[in-house]
C-alpha cells in the first residue's frame, strides 16, 4: 500500500473511532471561509491598533491572496481531474457529502495555506497561532471527512501559501504606500495655534 493511501486509511480508521468528532469536524469544514472571515477581522483590529502601514497592506493583502491562490488552483483541479477518495474507496469512513470537483489539488486546504500565509504576514502573536492551528485543522477536516487524499491537502497548503507569499513580494511596496497614503488621510491634523 503507497505512503499516502496508508495515511488516508490511517485517518479514516480514527474518523471510525471517534464519532463524537463527526458533526465538529463537518461544521469546521463547511463554514472555513466564517472562520477565515473572523481571523481577518482580528488581524485587521491588529493592524489598526499598530498603525503600521506594512501591516495595514499585508491585511489588504490577506483576502486576495486567498482570491488569487483559488483562482490559480482552479485549473489544476479542471486539468488533473482525479476523482476523490469517497467515490473510490469503498474502504474508508466518508462523513457528509462527497463532492465531485476533482480532489487535486484541495481547495479548503489551498484556501488554509494562504490565510496562514496571511495571518503571519499581519501578526506573529496569539491570534496568528490560532489562525495557524485553525487552518491545519480545517485542511485535516478534508482527510478526515474522506473528501480528499493527504496529497491533496499538502499540495493545497504549498499552493495556497505559495501563491500568497509570491503575490506579497510583488504586491507589498504598491499596497504599503496604498495603505500609508490612505492611513495618512485619515489621521488627525494637528491643530495649529
Amino acid at each position: 500500500m503507497n505512503p499516502d493511501l496508508r495515511l488516508l486509511t490511517e485517518i479514516s480508521d480514527f474518523a471510525r473511532a471517534t464519532p463524537w468528532l463527526h458533526a465538529p469536524m463537518l461544521i469546521l469544514s463547511t463554514y472555513a471561509l466564517v472562520v477565515y472571515a473572523v481571523l481577518w477581522a482580528g488581524t485587521w483590529w491588529v493592524a489598526r491598533q499598530q498603525g503600521s502601514p506594512r501591516t495595514l497592506a499585508a491585511v489588504l493583502w490577506a483576502p486576495i491572496g486567498l482570491l488569487a491562490a483559488s483562482a490559480v488552483s482552479l485549473p489544476i483541479g479542471a486539468t488533473v481531474g482525479e476523482t476523490r477518495p469517497c467515490r473510490t474507496l469503498s474502504t474508508i469512513e466518508v462523513i457528509g457529502k462527497c463532492g465531485k470537483s476533482s480532489s487535486f489539488p484541495s481547495d479548503h486546504a489551498v484556501a488554509a495555506g494562504a490565510v496562514i500565509v496571511g495571518l503571519l504576514l499581519v501578526t506573529r502573536g496569539l491570534l496568528a497561532w490560532i489562525g495557524v492551528l485553525a487552518a491545519l485543522l480545517i485542511a485535516f477536516s478534508r482527510l478526515y471527512l474522506g473528501v480528499h487524499y493527504p496529497h491533496d491537502t499538502l499540495a493545497g497548503l504549498a499552493l495556497g501559501a505559495g501563491v500568497s507569499l509570491a503575490g506579497w513580494l510583488v504586491l507589498r511596496r504598491p499596497l504599503t504606500r496604498i495603505a500609508s497614503r490612505a492611513s495618512g488621510r485619515t489621521s488627525p491634523t494637528p491643530v495649529s495655534g
